[in-house]
């Protein structure tokens, strides 16, 4: 079992920053077991994919519409994942989830965190 829990979200007028974290504790898995992401939901639409970052090489992916403003990265250190956003836009607005993903040998799972509301004003 995974546990992942965001924080970080808020009010920011149109073309501010904030970075969102999700601190990541698991019982039977360590942090290098996980492939970590971020997706959000906006009211009255479906949960979408923003960002992602993979265990093995650290190679990154994110959604067309965050390219060159968000940077997802990981601490494992910390055992947290973030999430930069840049030049943030009305449309962004959005509860952001945190998600990780168990990479093998271990057994599959996928995990949610409670997800951190984020509002940008114009």
């Amino acid at each position: 079992q995974v546990q992942l829990a965001e924080s970080g979200g808020g009010l920011v007028q149109a073309g501010g920053s904030l970075r969102l974290s999700c601190a990541a504790s698991a019982r039977t898995f360590s942090f290098s077991d996980l492939d970590m992401g971020w997706f959000r939901q906006a009211s009255g639409k479906e949960r979408e994919f923003v960002a992602y970052i993979r265990l093995n090489d650290g190679s990154t992916s994110y959604a067309d519409s965050v390219k060159r403003r968000f940077t997802i990265s990981r601490d494992f250190a910390k055992n947290t994942l973030y999430l930069k956003m840049n030049s943030l836009k009305p449309e962004d607005t959005a509860v952001y989830y945190c998600n990780a993903n168990t990479v093998p040998p271990n057994s599959p799972g996928v995990y949610w965190g409670q997800g951190t509301l984020v509002t940008v004003s114009s």
